[in-house]
């Protein structure tokens, strides 16, 4: 399928469930497009848990360039993903968000102007800093969300110094969620030293996202 945005086109694929409860509006991360393995992987693994995801590309990915877009634009595409998933799936409630850049765009789409008949946001690997530039500017705009966040972070991703991410969600208080998952890097892979599997820090990963999404959905 595909999702107009403004004069251009990108594509989308959505994949739901025999009885879904919600969908993952899912945007990818800023060097991988909606094809990925792990953006497959987890939405075959969402829809097992009963939440439809509709993933999609921003422009530049799908015209096959490596810059992204000026983040008007892609907040143009959030904005775009979230009313097809909407029209595709009335009866559902809505949580957006997406890996990294992904997710950090929707969070600006949100903060800007809210999503409607979206209940909440879902980060996998919050994208705080580049790696080794240890910052929290990129996140000044989340105190201007006020739906539910879930930050589902590796405890070893450059992109997100403990030090600046625990006190960024105590201070967004009540609506933040922080779901550590221990050894795992920015795109959640664990050292072959490690005690934890790949497939026990997926567990939790889905885990995690599947329990906030019940509650979300329900208030």
């Amino acid at each position: 399928m595909s999702i107009d945005v403004g004069d251009t086109r990108v594509s989308a694929l959505l994949m739901s469930a025999p009885t879904p409860k919600a969908c993952f509006v899912l945007a990818h991360g800023a060097g991988a497009g909606m094809l990925h393995p792990f953006m497959a992987t987890l939405a075959s693994d969402l829809a097992a848990r009963q939440i439809a995801t509709l993933r999609y590309q921003f422009p530049y990915m799908e015209k096959r360039s490596r810059r992204p877009d000026p983040p008007s634009v892609c907040h143009a595409t959030v904005r775009a993903a979230v009313a097809a998933a909407h029209a595709l799936l009335p009866a559902l409630p809505l949580i957006a968000g997406g890996k990294s850049f992904g997710g950090r765009m929707t969070s600006q789409a949100q903060a800007a102007n809210p999503l409607p008949h979206v209940h909440g946001l879902a980060f996998l690997g919050f994208p705080l800093h580049p790696p080794k530039e240890p910052s929290d500017q990129r996140a000044e705009h989340l105190s201007k969300v006020k739906i539910p966040m879930l930050f589902l972070q590796g405890a070893r991703d450059e992109f997100a110094q403990g030090s600046l991410l625990n006190p960024l969600i105590a201070r967004l208080g009540a609506l933040a969620t922080l779901c550590v998952l221990p050894d795992a890097d920015h795109s959640f892979h664990v050292p072959a030293r490690s005690t934890f599997s790949a497939a026990q820090i997926n567990e939790r990963l889905l885990s995690a996202l599947s329990e906030w999404t019940d509650a979300v959905a329900r208030a």
